[in-house]
């Protein structure tokens, strides 16, 4: 008896033990949104510094966009690798050494004197950024899952935040006189003091992994990489051709322009930041199909808009449709069963980078042959095509 009525005690006693023991998942998701803040404000910060390496090199328009594409062609080359090398070393790893070199990256990309310097440095800024993304990603849905709840719009609101304070950042420095040679390790030095405060709760391991080291989207993972695909697509040409339609279209000053994208980001980041709460309360995939919808509705605003006060209305509705949608596609890479998580994760991210860097460029040849209103209007028939398509991601 007193053996039987010992071990009820026991049972009666470990639930209690276990909601009093604190668990990991709160530290790795702070850790998770740090590093997708790392992410954003490293990427962001070397925007501001374009102008200064084009006046530096005296490179003209041309050079210089054969220059950009080497940070590109450097993600596009890591990212299919990725999934692979962070599945074998853990998330942890890579986002140190990640980390590390577009921290080292940046002050070089701010003194710069040669041609051939500047394009290494950006080739492996990019190879960095590129196997940085997956592996957040990667650490984004283990974390999710472990969790329990919806917190992958919130990690990606992190990420556009990181976005909006390392270019206002670098601004504000340079405007206030600071060299832009000072600017750009003060940016790596917020890196820096990030990473050592993330990194003892990053994930050591790196989810589901097997199959071949290049990533090569199957079965349902076509369908979430094309997807994704147009969502960055749709990105890309609010961060490219936004202030350039309201100035050819709407009349509106070039030196207010910027006013475009800015609208745009403000609404993705605030859409982000509450989209946890909306996916706990809506479902993923109810949001993801509604915020496709929005986002094209929003392009139709902007193309058929008299005045540009209106055409901003239609920025801000696109970024609040656009701002769950990609965290809901990743998600999905990590819920789907066709591939190891860390595969379809790569896959994902590489179609996504892809229309980041390819859209852009098939719109001006939409816009030189018809118009950009014709363009535009494309982009809203696409994202129709995703909240159809997003009906059957993986629930």
């Amino acid at each position: 008896m007193t053996d039987t009525a010992a071990l009820s005690r026991a049972d009666d006693a470990r639930p209690v033990l276990r909601a009093a023991a604190p668990g990991p998942e709160a530290a790795q998701r702070r850790a998770t949104r740090i590093v997708f803040f790392m992410l954003g404000f490293a990427t962001a910060a070397w925007a501001p510094l374009v102008p200064y390496a084009k006046a530096r090199l005296d490179l003209d328009n041309h050079a210089l966009g054969l220059l950009l594409l080497c940070l590109g062609t450097g993600a596009l080359v890591s990212m299919p690798v990725a999934g692979a090398m962070v599945h074998r070393l853990g998330c942890r790893i890579v986002i140190i050494a990640c980390s590390l070199i577009m921290a080292a990256a940046l002050p070089v990309l701010a003194t710069a004197d040669s041609p051939p310097l500047m394009a290494l440095t950006l080739f492996l800024f990019g190879v960095a950024a590129g196997a940085f993304g997956v592996a957040v990603n990667i650490q984004a849905v283990i974390v999710e899952r472990a969790s329990g709840r919806p917190v992958m719009s919130g990690f990606h609101g992190l990420y556009s935040v990181g976005g909006i304070l390392g270019a206002a950042g670098m601004v504000g420095l340079m405007g206030l006189g600071i060299p832009v040679y000072w600017a750009a390790p003060c940016a790596s030095l917020v890196v820096l003091i990030a990473l050592p405060v993330a990194a003892p709760q990053l994930l050591a391991h790196g989810g589901e992994g097997g199959g071949s080291i290049l990533a090569i989207p199957k079965g349902i993972v076509i369908l979430i990489s094309g997807l994704c695909f147009v969502m960055f697509l749709a990105e890309g040409a609010m961060l490219d051709w936004g202030a350039v339609f309201l100035t050819a279209s709407d009349g509106m000053k070039a030196s207010i322009a910027g006013l475009g994208y800015t609208v745009f980001a403000t609404t993705m980041s605030a859409g982000r930041l509450s989209g946890d709460w909306l996916v706990a309360r809506l479902g993923r995939i109810p949001l993801a199909i509604g915020g496709a919808a929005c986002a094209g509705l929003g392009f139709v605003i902007t193309t058929v808009a008299p005045v540009w006060p209106l055409a901003l209305l239609g920025f801000a509705i696109i970024g609040a449709g656009c701002a769950n949608v990609a965290p809901s596609l990743f998600s999905s890479a990590g819920r789907q069963t066709r591939m190891p998580e860390s595969a379809a994760i790569s896959a994902a991210s590489t179609f996504g980078y892809g229309g980041i860097l390819v859209g852009p460029a098939l719109i001006g040849f939409v816009a030189a042959a018809s118009s950009l209103h014709i363009a535009f209007l494309g982009l809203a028939g696409l994202l129709g095509l995703v909240a159809i398509g997003a009906r059957y991601l993986p629930r």
